[in-house]
This record gives structure tokens, sequence and C-alpha cells, in this order.
């Protein structure tokens, strides 16, 4: 299957897209765990509705689920073994880099390693698919 440049920039911007709002997810979260209710279905629907009617969550869950679509609608073009790796290891380091800047936690120093090995290895990964085409 051959891997494009556009299809790469898909995969990236599902990355982007997934990674900057798990944070946000999470943050928009809170106060989940104080649902209380009697039964499991009266807590499940307590749950949903605190979910749907909270904006914090909602709005990055929709931008969220937009990636998906992207990703879905991507899949029929891309090769899935470089739309898996491209999307989910750069999904850690977006989703990293987005909880730093919200102030989660501090990034150690391995966490930097293990970033620029990701990245390193996610241009490795694209740079051979998109060579082993050339000669196809």
């Amino acid at each position: 299957m051959s891997v494009s440049l556009d299809s790469i920039a898909a995969l990236t911007l599902v990355a982007l897209l997934w990674g900057a709002t798990n944070p946000f997810i999470k943050k928009g979260a809170k106060g989940l765990e104080n649902v209380k209710a009697s039964s499991r279905f009266d807590q499940f629907f307590r749950e949903l509705a605190f979910l749907l009617t909270n904006l914090k969550y909602l709005i990055p869950f929709i931008i969220n689920q937009s990636g998906s679509l992207l990703y879905f609608l991507t899949l029929g073009s891309a090769d899935i073994s470089l739309a898996v790796p491209v999307t989910n290891s750069l999904t850690f380091v977006v989703t990293a880099v987005t909880g730093w800047i919200l102030g989660e936690e501090k990034i150690h120093r391995n966490t930097y390693i293990g970033m620029i090995l990701i990245l390193v290895g996610t241009v490795l990964c694209c740079w051979d698919k998109m060579e082993s085409d050339v000669y196809l």
C-alpha cells in the first residue's frame, strides 16, 4: 500500500487532536467521582448527565472524537503498520507536553529522552515506508 505525505499529515493531526485533548478531558471529568446514586442503573445515568452537561469535559471530548473520525477515514488510504505506531506514539508525546503546559506534572529527564526516541522512531518509520514505496 502506498504511503503518502497526506496520510502521514492526517495521522499526525489525529495524534495532535487526541494528545492535546486527553489532559483537558481528564481535567473536565474532575468531580465525577463525587456523583453518587443508590443503584448502578441510576449511577450510570447520573454520571452520564454529569459529563454531558459539563462543557469542560464535553468540548475536548468532541474534538477528541473528531480525531477518531479522521483516523477512521485515514485508515482507508494509510498503511495500518504505519498508522498505529504513528498515531499512538505521537499521541503520547502530545499528551505529555500538553499536560506539562497545563501544570499537571513536571516532565522528567527520562520522559524527555523517551519523547525524543519516539519522535526519531516515528520519523524513521515514516521515512522507511516512503522509501520502500519508491522501489515498488
